[in-house]
């Protein structure tokens, strides 16, 4: 389902003299149906680079990154919204809205976007607000407004509204307590037993042996790094 052949990356420093920083040579990485892998490695190795280019949020010099049948490396900039909305979904630290929004509208949305009525977005919405634990007199309110243990909590409601069959994780069970982090891998095995291929970046070690199936060091990948 994702399929990471040969990716290179570097970063231009335009305030210092266009020096080139390579970060990312031959990356490569397979996921399947049902497997959940977790990047692994030291910080500044690459974790957050490789999890951005699999979104389209960077772009990569060299390689092919497939998702499904999209090359997210040359596709589109349409293909690639077109492919976050139907097959790819993303959970990162820091929830991004739109001011204002009630955050019942905000972890719905994904579903609206993909053509189911808003009755039945709005109860998928509900289920997941009360298993994580959000006040039910806070979701006609923006998340905006909420703590950030809270407003993490919206941001998982809303990665895993729509069922993606392949799925990016940031931390997804960083700075939550024990109630809500049981949630949160109930709702990642959940994901994996219908078929998402899941990558995610975990430094909770218990939660990575519980729902990860194998580890890649992406410190391997790193320009003049020894395997």
């Amino acid at each position: 389902m994702i399929k990471i052949e040969n990716v290179a990356k570097s970063f231009v420093l335009h305030n210092q003299g266009s020096a080139i920083i390579p970060v990312m040579d031959g990356a490569a990485l397979s996921v399947a149906a049902g497997e959940c892998v977790a990047l692994v490695g030291a910080s500044g190795a690459g974790k957050s680079t490789l999890t951005r280019m699999i979104y389209g949020n960077y772009t990569a010099q060299a390689g092919r990154i497939m998702v499904g049948d999209v090359d997210v490396a040359s596709a589109a900039p349409r293909e690639i919204l077109e492919l976050r909305r139907t097959t790819l979904g993303y959970v990162s630290q820091f929830l991004r809205v739109v001011p204002r929004v009630p955050t019942l509208e905000v972890v719905a949305e994904p579903l609206r976007a993909v053509g189911l009525d808003s009755a039945a977005a709005e109860m998928r919405a509900r289920d997941l607000l009360s298993r994580l634990n959000i006040p039910e007199r806070l979701w006609t309110l923006s998340p905006t407004t909420f703590s950030g243990g809270e407003q993490q909590r919206v941001n998982i409601a809303r990665g895993f509204a729509f069922e993606y069959p392949a799925m990016l994780l940031d931390e997804p069970t960083a700075s939550l307590d024990a109630t809500n982090r049981a949630v949160v891998l109930d709702l990642i095995l959940a994901a994996k037993a219908r078929g998402a291929a899941i990558v995610g970046i975990f430094h909770d070690e218990a939660a990575r042996t519980e729902v990860c199936d194998r580890e890649v060091d992406v410190s391997v990948f790193t320009p003049g790094v020894a395997a």
